[in-house]
């Protein structure tokens, strides 16, 4: 096995046992994550606007 799978692997199970350990917490990160990019799409969207 190469270093880039054992990587993959590894940051897998990791993100399964915070899951499964902490299902909250990693829902709130998920949300926060991705009201990030929704704001990050929205500024980009408001800017290609404004050059219009």
């Amino acid at each position: 096995m190469n270093a880039r799978k054992i990587g993959i692997f590894v940051g897998v199970a990791f993100l399964l046992f915070f899951v499964i350990s902490q299902p909250q917490g990693s829902a709130d990160l998920v949300l926060s994550i991705l009201t990030i990019l929704g704001d990050a799409a929205a500024a980009v969207v408001e800017f290609i606007q404004a050059l219009f």
